[in-house]
């Protein structure tokens, strides 16, 4: 299926720091990358659960981008993310996402479900905060990729796993209610963005 991306949202796609990842990053990067690989070769469905601890900045962040990396590289991928503890998805993060050019659509108003789209024509990535195994979570045959220190400490066995990853970023949470919130946000975002964009490229380069 081709999807056709926000004018705003391909804009900061193209404008994304994918070369300027250091090259300290690159072992995680290419470890989900041959998981991937690995799966599709093998004809098997590409399931990535982004865990980490509140399920509200990092790893929503990382599902939306994931999703939409594969999407826009043609690659059959579903996106999850979770928690080990139950909040919301924050509203400085969903701020961000707007920001790059998502069109969010909120339901509810405690711990609310956001309908994240790409394109006019995209299926919505629905993402909110919940607990890894929340039913909407795959039981099996996937990948838990650790986004935080703390949830990879905290959950030392995530049933149904087959292939765990680290791929950790800092929490834009310590810049909360400073003036450099929004950039910090923003600059976090487009991070997991380059970062999952390139997974996929290499996944593309090597089909």
């Amino acid at each position: 299926m081709k999807h056709s991306f926000f004018p705003a949202l391909q804009k900061t796609i193209s404008a994304l720091p994918i070369t300027q990842i250091p090259a300290e990053r690159l072992p995680a990067i290419e470890l989900m990358a041959d998981y991937i690989l690995g799966k599709i070769k093998s004809n098997e469905e590409v399931r990535l659960n982004f865990i980490c601890t509140h399920n509200s900045r990092r790893s929503q962040f990382s599902q939306i981008w994931g999703q939409t990396a594969a999407d826009y590289h043609g690659i059959k991928a579903r996106c999850y993310s979770g928690g080990v503890e139950v909040t919301e998805f924050n509203e400085r993060a969903v701020a961000a996402i707007k920001r790059d050019g998502f069109k969010v659509v909120q339901k509810g108003e405690v711990n609310p479900v956001f309908f994240v789209f790409h394109g006019e024509e995209s299926e919505p990535i629905v993402t909110f905060s919940k607990v890894y195994d929340d039913p909407i979570n795959p039981t099996r045959g996937f990948s838990a990729v650790m986004t935080c220190d703390h949830a990879d400490e905290n959950c030392p066995f995530i049933p149904g796993t087959e292939k765990r990853i680290l791929l950790q970023f800092e929490d834009p949470k310590v810049f909360d209610g400073t003036e450099l919130e929004e950039k910090m946000y923003t600059e976090r975002s487009h991070q997991i963005g380059a970062e999952l964009f390139l997974i996929f490229q290499k996944v593309k380069e090597r089909l």
